[in-house]
């Protein structure tokens, strides 16, 4: 018998190495975009600075009504975790019963930066604050360093986030961090 190549033994192999070997896409990796395609200057940075120290400068006076005129009707919220959020009447409401218990009330600015988002669902022009929030509480007086970025249109703000270290506070005030019982493996 002699050793013959058939069609068909030829496509039989060609079948085997191809299940056999790994394919390798030819794709490259996407290149991030360069940031001055992404962030550039605010236009309408010394107002919109001044719009943000402002409503700030407000809440810690305890002029709610003045504030809320900073804010657009549909006006969201953020933080100080990630999952809270509020709308203009609802943060008013917070900052009512913080007034309360919070006596003299201050905000230090440490810096504040404008920028424009130019693409993208953050677009538009945006303002970064730095700062420490004081006031006393329960005859204590507390410091409260935060970061607040707001997104200012128009001359309002209609989206901002806060980010406050709430764990010191919460020390600061005498409250005690229980972890929870440890548990065994089964």
């Amino acid at each position: 018998m002699k050793n013959m190549i058939t069609p068909t033994l030829i496509l039989a192999a060609l079948l085997f190495a191809a299940v056999e070997l790994p394919v390798q896409a030819q794709t490259k990796a996407p290149v991030p975009p360069r940031y001055k395609d992404v962030v550039g200057e605010n236009p309408t940075a010394d107002a919109d600075i001044q719009v943000v120290t402002n409503y700030l400068n407000q809440l810690a006076a305890g002029n709610l009504d003045k504030a809320k005129m900073l804010l657009t009707d549909t006006y969201r919220g953020y933080g100080p975790a990630a999952t809270d959020s509020a709308t203009r009447d609802k943060v008013m409401a917070q900052w009512e019963q913080r007034y309360k218990t919070q006596l003299n009330r201050k905000v230090r600015f440490e810096g504040q930066t404008a920028f424009q988002v130019k693409t993208g669902r953050l677009r538009g022009n945006w303002v970064s604050t730095w700062g420490e929030y004081t006031f006393t509480d329960a005859g204590k007086t507390l410091k409260a360093p935060f970061q607040h970025i707001a997104h200012v249109t128009k001359g309002k703000i209609d989206v901002d986030r806060t980010y406050v270290d709430n764990l010191s506070l919460t020390l600061a005030l005498g409250y005690k961090l229980t972890p929870p019982a440890a548990t065994t493996a089964k």
